[in-house]
């Protein structure tokens, strides 16, 4: 998670920055959803039945406070499709973990959408596009019209907690301008701005992710909307996902624009360190499978077999190999002066396309190493 906003504020006055001062759980809590996305790494359905009760999810929450992981993001499927979600967020409340409910919006009403906000710290609400484009990268139609008017709702109460989020592939892409344009015309305070990663429907619809020069034009068009709400003193805050270069290509335009600071930011970017997966991030899935990210090939655990410390603190070879910074990646990540920020990004990506952890994310967009 690459906070592009904080980074780009906090360089350029020269004050602290957004830490994250702990670890991440993506926690798929239910494989159950009323959609059928495109992308959808855990291929939810209507259909999939919990296979984590309200004990085992319970029992497991301390371990992870002890471990480190001071917030909790309620992911699916879709999380509101369990009937004992407010109950878990208030177990993660109790426990000091902060939590972020990301959802499709769908089930937020006018009955819950109090509740949602006051229990949970965050929520981001997928939002793929313009109508047309949303409801086909969602399969339903009519699914823009009941998440924006989720976003709405929520944003009604005057409470600055809801964001969008939206993932890049071929089909969405002629519409990031239009998600922009979108936060601005409602007052959405965050956009959260996700790259593909290669894992179930996201793998199975390899053709859907866009090309490496498309993505250099939408990241900077990305870059270019942070700079203007800064200089604006607009209050939208910009975030991307699972594409570490973003901060590289960032600090490059960062450094034309403020060069006295530039000093400044590279070490923000050294401190944050790029991918964290098996560091500050980890994931664990309906089945209660642990993974260091929600897209990762392998599993290094299972909570309803093993107790968490046990897993998470295990001398694995894989674990240790996660946990060394910069990392060590082949191709050409191997003589990058740009490793020790981006950490060589996505592991889950080098492996959908070379069958190798350790090679280069085939994703990057970045010729100058």
């Amino acid at each position: 998670m690459f906070r592009l906003s904080n980074l780009l504020k906090s360089s350029v006055e020269n004050s602290p920055s957004r830490v994250l001062n702990g670890a991440i759980a993506i926690w798929n809590f239910t494989n159950r959803c009323n959609l059928s996305c495109l992308h959808c790494y855990s291929k939810a359905s209507l259909d999939s039945k919990d296979t984590l009760t309200t004990e085992d999810i319970l029992n497991t929450l301390p371990k992870l406070k002890e471990n480190g992981i001071k917030f909790i993001i309620f992911s699916g499927g879709e999380p509101l499709t369990r009937s004992d979600i407010f109950d878990i967020a208030a177990a993660c409340k109790e426990l000091g973990i902060i939590t972020y409910l990301s959802t499709n919006g769908l089930y937020v009403k006018s009955s819950n959408a109090k509740k949602i906000l006051e229990t949970f710290n965050y929520v981001g609400i997928s939002i793929d596009g313009s109508p047309e484009i949303h409801d086909k990268f969602r399969g339903l139609q009519g699914a823009f019209e009941e998440s924006i008017k989720s976003v709405r709702l929520l944003n009604s109460f005057g409470i600055s907690k809801v964001g969008i989020r939206f993932t890049i592939t071929k089909e969405t892409l002629p519409d990031l301008e239009f998600i922009f344009d979108l936060a601005e015309k409602e007052n959405i305070p965050k956009i959260y701005i996700s790259h593909l990663v290669y894992s179930g429907r996201g793998l199975d619809n390899l053709d859907m992710d866009i090309t490496k020069e498309q993505r250099i034009k939408a990241v900077n068009y990305i870059i270019d909307k942070a700079f203007e709400y800064y200089k604006e003193g607009r209050d939208i805050e910009i975030v991307t996902g699972n594409m570490e270069m973003d901060a590289i290509l960032f600090l490059e335009k960062f450094a034309k624009i403020y060069p006295q600071n530039t000093h400044i930011l590279e070490e923000k970017l050294k401190k944050w360190g790029g991918n964290s997966a098996g560091v500050k991030l980890l994931n664990i899935d309906s089945e209660g499978n642990v993974k260091p990210d929600p897209f990762f090939p392998q599993t290094i655990g299972n909570i309803l077999k093993e107790d968490f410390s046990t897993i998470w603190q295990a001398k694995s070879e894989l674990l240790t190999r996660l946990r060394e910074h910069p990392r060590k990646i082949g191709g050409k990540c191997e003589n990058c002066r740009y490793i020790d920020i981006c950490n060589g990004g996505s592991r889950s990506r080098a492996w959908a396309i070379y069958g190798d952890l350790w090679a280069q994310d085939p994703s990057c967009y970045l010729e100058r190493v």
